[in-house]
């Protein structure tokens, strides 16, 4: 058995067309979608990250702005910044970049964001509504994955789901999008004893453990949909994910490639959610009216 490749850039392209149309569909109501990212210092992967997310920004027709900072902004001056934002009507979307400097408070920054422009989808409030089965903005790559379980027809309902990763960013949010979609959930992590065992357990393999290669074909139910989340680089510098993928294809249904799996759907979310957003902001404007 060879396992079906679950291309996330495919999937991409594929939203990207009905993107375009929205986004068209709003300016000609007079309204393009915008979508600010604060930077601050000048860490590579986040350079490389917030370059891609303004290409394919820009390429929609959005109204897009990176704002970059030294490393040495304090607290107060990005807050204030947020809060400009926050209060700016031609941006529908505020994304502040991850990691910060560690004199400034991630959980501060995030939770100044207007909930109304998380496209992120971890303000509190988000999370909340989330957790409560009524989501509306939702952490972007949860959400892509999601969207790629549907896009290759994997059946969800009434399967056994294990997500390897408690982060608030993949793990926490994953776990929530299987349940709401009536699949039993176990969530594993570093701690979880005979993991290997666990993990054959499962329909559906969501892995997010940031350790190169650590899934290997015996962590597999034969036909499982395996997520490979991970982004690493291994000592030639190479890119790879957390799952051993030549090993592990052999086993698995279906399986993301790392690249052109998982990441790319998830600069598509954070894009589709800003354009979710400006439609919802031009509705709050008619209402108005």
């Amino acid at each position: 058995m060879s396992a079906i490749i679950m291309s996330g850039k495919t999937l991409a392209d594929e939203m990207t067309i009905q993107m375009q149309e929205d986004v068209n569909k709003l300016k000609e109501q007079g309204l393009t979608p915008g979508l600010v990212v604060l930077l601050v210092g000048e860490d590579p992967a986040s350079q490389t990250y917030v370059r891609n997310k303004e290409k394919r920004a820009k390429a929609l027709g959005f109204h897009s702005l990176i704002k970059r900072y030294p490393s040495t902004i304090t607290e107060e001056e990005l807050l204030n910044e947020v809060q400009r934002y926050n209060e700016d009507a031609s941006f529908h979307g505020i994304l502040v970049q991850l990691p910060l400097p560690k004199q400034i408070d991630s959980d501060k920054i995030v939770n100044a964001i207007d909930s109304m422009k998380d496209v992120d989808g971890f303000h509190p409030i988000n999370m909340g509504k989330l957790l409560i089965g009524q989501p509306d903005k939702i952490p972007c790559t949860p959400y892509g994955i999601i969207k790629m379980l549907d896009r290759y027809q994997v059946e969800i309902e009434g399967k056994r789901a294990v997500v390897i990763g408690r982060s608030n960013i993949v793990g926490k949010p994953m776990a929530q999008l299987l349940m709401m979609r009536n699949a039993t959930v176990t969530i594993a992590h570093s701690r979880t004893k005979d993991l290997p065992e666990l993990a054959r357990t499962a329909d559906i393999l969501v892995v997010a453990m940031g350790k190169g290669h650590f899934v290997t074909k015996d962590f597999i139910k034969p036909g499982a949909a395996v997520i490979d989340v991970g982004m690493n680089r291994d000592k030639n510098g190479k890119l790879i994910g957390d799952v051993k993928s030549d090993e592990v294809a052999e086993v698995a249904g279906y399986l993301t490639p790392v690249p052109k799996g998982v990441g790319p759907m998830t600069i598509t979310m954070l894009l589709y959610q800003t354009i979710e957003s400006a439609k919802k902001f031009a509705a709050l404007s008619t209402e108005k009216l």
